[in-house]
């Protein structure tokens, strides 16, 4: 019997468009997924670059406005990863046209817009997936296993860090990242927002926060046209920076547990340190993206001449998601966590289970955000 083929519509070509894309393309190769993924349609503003995506990716078809993607009967689901200016627009007018809205991180740039974006899909009944991929790494998998299964006990901190260091030059150019009106924020909504949803995944609501954003370079030379690699040539005109250039905060979790989160794009010599520390009342856990495949583990039950921390290659068939790969100690990469994200929002799609992240979860990560804004401008603790 042959299985029911999902079409999908992806808004955007330029980083994310090409991360999905493989998703897309892969998923079906490594899951044995209850439906076909077809790839129906990407779109882009400029028709030259985005026929070559399409060619490139393996895209069936290309167009130039995404209201013909929405309009288009054949196209079950609409994937939003443009700038973050245009999400709400366009997951309010395919949640109103029936589609599945598969949207990137953060859902919106302000707080009204995410919940609007979160209203509309589930005044809809339409199914909502976010792509916090982060989640769906086996180390960090295999953490929240952990963790459900009371392996760590009470858990009292939950230590976070998003470093980088792609903007540290003051003449990179001026990309719409750093532009408030396109990108919302900066390195807060960019990369504090993936560190937030694996607090909330991991250890839970938050309750409580107290935040401090900063801008280092007020001024960049203008850019031209943005590359797939964050980069983009510079001219000789500059232009103010309208973002965060770095974001921390200190967090009190509904549950009990405390929490501190650093997002950087100036850490020199870090080029994609997404890490966090859990410790609880049995043990503690440690995962570092730069080294995605492994889990440091200490049990505070081990006899005292053998405690310590151990390294799980969390590349065994047992692991969540390693099974579909390779051999046990071949590692995946950053772009399997995208597979795995598509493989399990087709699976529950089809099922007709909830998605996990989905709208919901981007509201909630977003109410976060603005809750540290808030706390940044008014120099005081929020409440959320």
């Amino acid at each position: 019997m042959s299985k029911p083929v999902l079409n999908i519509g992806l808004i955007g070509y330029q980083f994310m468009g090409k991360a999905h894309s493989n998703a897309y393309r892969q998923a079906n190769r490594f899951f044995d997924l209850p439906a076909d993924i077809r790839m129906h349609t990407i779109c882009g503003r400029n028709e030259g670059a985005v026929k070559k995506a399409a060619e490139t990716f393996g895209w069936d078809n290309y167009e130039t406005d995404w209201r013909k993607v929405i309009a288009n009967p054949e196209i079950d689901v609409i994937d939003i990863s443009t700038p973050g200016n245009l999400h709400a627009e366009i997951a309010i007018a395919a949640a109103k046209a029936g589609k599945a809205v598969w949207c990137e991180k953060p859902i919106g740039n302000t707080l009204a817009e995410a919940k609007a974006m979160m209203d509309a899909v589930l005044e809809a009944k339409v199914a909502h997936a976010v792509f916090h991929n982060y989640r769906k790494a086996p180390a960090v998998a295999l953490a929240k296993k952990m963790i459900m299964e009371g392996k760590l006990g009470t858990i009292y901190h939950f230590r976070a860090v998003y470093l980088q260091d792609w903007i540290a030059d003051p003449n990179f150019p001026l990309v719409w990242r750093l532009q408030k009106e396109v990108a919302g924020s900066g390195t807060h909504g960019d990369i504090n927002a993936h560190i937030i949803d694996l607090g909330r995944h991991l250890v839970g609501e938050f309750d409580e926060v107290c935040g401090l954003l900063h801008t280092f370079i007020k001024q960049r030379p203008l850019a031209g046209e943005i590359d797939a690699n964050l980069g983009a040539k510079a001219s000789t005109q500059m232009g103010d920076v309208t973002v965060d250039d770095a974001a921390m905060f200190l967090a009190k979790f509904k549950n009990g547990a405390l929490g501190t989160f650093e997002a950087t794009r100036f850490a020199v010599g870090r080029k994609n340190k997404n890490s966090f520390e859990i410790n609880g009342s049995k043990g503690s856990v440690v995962f570092n993206l730069e080294k995605m495949n492994e889990l440091e583990y200490y049990n505070n039950d081990d006899p005292g001449d053998l405690q310590g921390f151990r390294l799980i290659q969390a590349t065994d068939g047992s692991h969540p998601y390693a099974g579909h790969y390779w051999p046990a100690g071949h590692i995946i990469g950053y772009e399997h966590t995208f597979v795995n994200l598509v493989a399990d929002a087709v699976t529950n799609m089809v099922e007709g289970k909830p998605i996990s992240p989905d709208m919901v979860d981007g509201y909630e990560n977003q109410r976060v955000l603005d809750a540290v804004e808030r706390s940044h401008d008014s120099r005081t603790w929020v409440k959320l």
